[in-house]
């Protein structure tokens, strides 16, 4: 018998006599024979829930570590132990913290091994707030897991979902690299960019999900969304006034989300969903599997802008290399000049942030 194994979009097709899952590698046979340890940091929250839940049915992970904070709605301990019924090989732990705990501290047990780390965490905006009060926050907060991550999983990729990611990312990526250790372990999480798009193009078109890949470039807020719709072979025909409908579609899709739960939520099982490609895509990766590409907003020098969204290939250690944008049309020439703007102060937002603080 053949066994298949799907990764995010991608199918192959394995020999039976391997434990698991398949190799490319000997490196990443004994990875995957011994699997990956995973965090996910605020794993008892919305996002954190469904996320925890996806990577748990990940075959390549053998141990997941249920990381909240006490005060919870629910406790770390319960998903845990929901989570460790399902017939997956995980095994899965719970760590829970007071919100005044330094996790340098207290988190040495959960991280030391990870390989990847997952962070869906932070404060949602509050209607009237300052984006600036705002980034002071939940950078904080990002910054008390990255300052653990730095000092017990160095080499551990770590995924952020923490919002404004276009300046917390670059924030965490300025304090790793004063701190010696490699900034490209810090990832932000756009995913979601790109599922959508695919799900929207494929509304539109009728074309199969599985050949619709958009390249949503840029950044993961508003305008500085760009899906490059003119490298999609589905979207060859679509009127220009669509395109820009689609266009606007994308960069709109969490107030739409939030609408239709009428406030009393957002995008939580997508992104989860999402988070969850871009987990499976940096395992892919480090098991030794070769050619594992996905969208993520990570230091970059294929612009002007020290860091950008774009297509990057995971490896075994992490990324690999960060994708040019290839060929683009007139109005996404236009539009990608337009957003620039906006993502440079977004940049540099992260940046003051990291040049008034440093890692432990």
């Amino acid at each position: 018998a053949i066994l298949a194994q799907v990764v995010g979009s991608r199918t192959r097709e394995c020999p039976p006599n391997l434990p698991i899952v398949c190799s490319q590698s000997l490196s990443g046979k004994m990875a995957q024979a011994a699997g990956f340890k995973v965090c996910v940091v605020g794993g008892a929250g919305g996002i954190g829930q469904p996320l925890s839940l996806l990577m748990a049915m990940d075959p390549l992970v053998s141990e997941l570590c249920v990381y909240d904070l006490t005060l919870a709605m629910v406790p770390a301990a319960g998903v845990a132990a929901d989570l460790s019924h399902i017939n997956s090989r995980a095994k899965v732990s719970a760590y829970a913290f007071d919100k005044d705990d330094k996790a340098i501290d207290k988190a040495e047990e959960c991280l030391t091994g990870c390989h990847l780390v997952l962070v869906p965490a932070g404060v949602p905006r509050k209607p009237g707030q300052d984006r600036k009060d705002l980034l002071g926050i939940n950078a904080g907060i990002a910054k008390n897991i990255v300052e653990a991550c730095a000092k017990h999983c160095p080499n551990a990729v770590v995924a952020l979902i923490v919002n404004p990611v276009n300046s917390v990312v670059p924030a965490m990526g300025e304090l790793y690299k004063k701190k010696g250790l490699d900034p490209m372990k810090i990832v932000g999480v756009t995913t979601l960019d790109v599922v959508r798009a695919n799900k929207f193009v494929h509304e539109v078109t009728g074309a199969p999900l599985e050949e619709i890949n958009v390249p949503v470039v840029g950044g993961h807020a508003g305008e500085t969304i760009l899906p490059l719709f003119s490298q999609v072979e589905a979207m060859k025909n679509v009127p220009a006034d669509k395109l820009m409908e689609l266009d606007k579609r994308v960069q709109d899709a969490g107030t739409e989300v939030v609408n239709a739960k009428n406030g009393k939520g957002s995008a939580t099982l997508s992104m989860a969903y999402a988070g969850a490609r871009l987990g499976k895509a940096v395992l892919a990766g480090l098991s030794g599997e070769q050619g594992v590409e996905e969208y993520a907003y990570v230091g970059s020098s294929i612009t002007e802008l020290p860091y950008f969204a774009s297509k990057v290939t995971f490896g075994l250690n992490g990324i690999e290399k960060v994708h040019p944008l290839g060929t683009v049309s007139a109005y996404e020439t236009e539009r990608l000049e337009a957003l620039k703007k906006t993502l440079q102060g977004e940049i540099e937002a992260g940046l003051q942030f990291a040049s008034e603080n440093s890692l432990q």
